[in-house]
């Protein structure tokens, strides 16, 4: 065969982009100096596990914690080294106890699920809607039995997912609700903030996030109870002080190493001011290209951008793409490594439904040694979560700020490219 423009390029074609896409997340000035500051005063964490004004850290955190709680509009915010331990600290806040259940989606990252484990309680998994992918209520409804204590709900690539439904069920049978905002900050449902609509919202700040520190978390609420108990997590429980000589600790709670640096909060406050700016830029890029995808292939191509409902701000962490090979004709990973080799990053699926680990399907963890309750994770169990992972989602994470819209442009003319010659894709399929 010889090659032409229009070959594709895994079938030996000229790419459509042959440059990487601009790299993430955008570091300026303002952040190096705030960094700087912190390094050039010697106190690079104040954390102190005793009583007193270090209890809850230093200046900065303290100011990242005021500002991010303002923003939500909370009474409080505590700051974590990971959004895993912020999840942790919430599982024992909200009045989970070890051999209870926490409902959470079969599809999302694995320590929404751990993080009920690490307090030895155990994850019921349930599935997801097949358009927002957040937890489905009339799945979330069959799980509950007499040992549900809490509900996860995950704001799934950056939209929110249905919390009146899912709030509803949680009032009407006593659970406490934990909504898990790691890909989504500054997120909207019904005009307000995701993470003030529950008992208490986790968010996260690692790297490759709308805003990042680093590596980072942040549990917000408008619970006093909560908030302390958060604090104590944090910074190896509540600890008094007994004698002065001997140093003795008299501790009432199990606490770990969970505190943020000074460091990480002063990126976080830097960050957080520009959180409205690089999520608009995420909206506007995801806009471009959606509109993009429709006009060069139409409503019926089998390909299928973000669906955004009129509930929600979405702030596009991930750019969610269904796939429909009844329409192509192309199983959806074949049609994926014609993407990428042209020069698009693009991946099948999220991740496996996590029940089909070995942690859950085999009930490895110490948690399951003392349970009394009837969890399942066999195959089958939450069927769209399933099919997404394994026919019918397609996601790239390029699809924000610096990135521009003549890079949108160089995805929507590669998904073009391939779907015009999807028939060589066919051919190969199937020789």
């Amino acid at each position: 065969m010889i090659a032409t423009r229009t070959t594709l390029a895994i079938h030996g074609g000229k790419p459509v982009r042959l440059k990487p896409f601009p790299p993430h997340p955008i570091i300026g000035e303002e952040e190096k100096r705030a960094v700087l500051e912190v390094l050039e005063s010697g106190r690079l964490s104040t954390f102190v596990a005793a009583p007193g004004e270090h209890f809850l850290g230093g200046g900065r955190i303290r100011e990242f914690e005021r500002r991010f709680a303002d923003y939500h509009g909370v009474r409080y915010a505590v700051a974590f080294n990971s959004a895993t331990a912020a999840l942790h600290a919430a599982i024992v806040a909200v009045g989970v106890e070890p051999g209870e259940e926490v409902i959470v989606p079969a599809m999302t990252f694995t320590s929404t699920a751990t993080c009920a484990l690490m307090h030895n309680a155990i994850p019921v998994f349930a599935d997801v809607e097949n358009e927002t992918f957040g937890l489905d209520p009339r799945s979330v409804e069959r799980r509950i039995t007499p040992l549900t204590k809490a509900v996860i709900v995950v704001h799934l690539f950056g939209h929110a997912a249905n919390l009146d439904d899912i709030a509803g069920i949680a009032r009407r049978n006593g659970l406490r609700l934990i909504e898990d905002c790691a890909q989504a900050p500054g997120a909207r449902y019904n005009g307000r903030l995701v993470g003030t609509i529950g008992d208490c919202g986790i968010f996260s700040f690692t790297e490759n996030k709308n805003i990042t520190t680093g590596e980072g978390g942040m549990l917000i609420t408008g619970d006093a109870g909560m908030a302390r108990v958060a604090q104590m997590i944090r910074n190896h429980g509540e600890m008094i002080l007994e004698g002065q000589a001997a140093r003795t600790y008299h501790s009432t709670l199990l606490g770990w190493n969970y505190r943020m640096t000074e460091m990480e909060a002063a990126l976080g406050i830097v960050q957080l001011g520009r959180m409205e700016q690089l999520n608009q830029k995420r909206i506007e890029l995801a806009s471009y290209l959606t509109e993009r995808l429709t006009e060069k292939l139409g409503r019926t191509s089998g390909i299928q951008p973000p669906v955004v409902q009129s509930s929600s701000k979405h702030v596009y962490y991930a750019y969610a793409i269904k796939y429909d090979e009844a329409q192509t004709g192309v199983p959806r990973d074949w049609f994926v490594k014609a993407l990428k080799a042209e020069g698009i990053p693009l991946s099948a699926g999220y991740v496996r439904p996590l029940y089909f680990s070995p942690l859950y399907h085999d009930r490895r963890p110490f948690a399951f040694r003392h349970y009394t309750g009837n969890a399942q994770y066999d195959q089958g169990l939450c069927p769209t979560a399933e099919w997404l992972y394994e026919k019918a989602l397609m996601l790239t994470g390029v699809v924000r700020p610096p990135a521009t819209f003549a890079d949108m442009d160089d995805i929507a003319a590669a998904f073009e490219k391939v779907t015009d010659q999807r028939s060589t894709l066919v051919a190969q399929v199937h020789a």
